[in-house]
């Protein structure tokens, strides 16, 4: 038997080994944009949601401008007591990180008996946010945009989409469910 020597064995075995196959990504796996250097005030508010929850992914941020604009639009400070909120989630990881984020906007916790998680199937998953004082309540819910953008991001990804998501327009993100008549 006739031994090939090193370098023919090389060359042909360098011809066998084909680039690694890419799988194309669906819209919701892309990556997102490198975000620009984020403000103090923006590091403040990703600091707040990874405070409470362990990171600042893009469900946790939603949940959390979601928190925020809820504040606004009833008249409430953050750790009012007044704020009631309810969100319905499956047990899911992705939306029940949203209850955190609302924590970290609102100030609503379980522990104070402000924060209540409903269970719901993904399709239903809304945040209510109810003044008991005045009676008047909002319920958001993730847009279908959000949901296909941020579905499943890869844990390494998580921290630049949630700094996307606090830099989006809240109508990319959440709008208000009507309330029933």
């Amino acid at each position: 038997m006739r031994f090939l020597r090193p370098t023919v064995i090389t060359i042909v075995l360098a011809g066998c080994i084909a680039a690694p196959a890419t799988v194309p990504r669906s819209p919701s796996h892309r990556s997102p944009p490198e975000p620009g250097p984020a403000s103090a005030d923006q590091e403040e508010e990703l600091g707040r949601v990874a405070f409470i929850h362990g990171g600042a992914g893009p469900w946790a941020v939603l949940g959390y401008r979601m928190g925020k604009a809820a504040l606004v639009r009833l008249g409430l400070p953050r750790q009012s007591f007044e704020l009631m909120v309810t969100h319905h989630t499956p047990h899911e990881v992705q939306f029940s990180c949203m209850a955190d984020g609302a924590t970290a906007a609102t100030g609503a916790s379980l522990g104070k008996l402000n924060l209540t998680i409903v269970d719901a199937s993904p399709p239903d998953v809304a945040t209510t946010f109810f003044n008991r004082q005045s009676g008047q309540s909002v319920t958001f819910r993730p847009t279908r945009a959000f949901r296909l953008r941020f579905a499943d991001v890869p844990r390494e990804q998580l921290s630049l989409a949630g700094r996307e998501v606090l830099t989006l327009p809240e109508d990319v993100l959440f709008e208000e469910v009507p309330t029933a008549r």
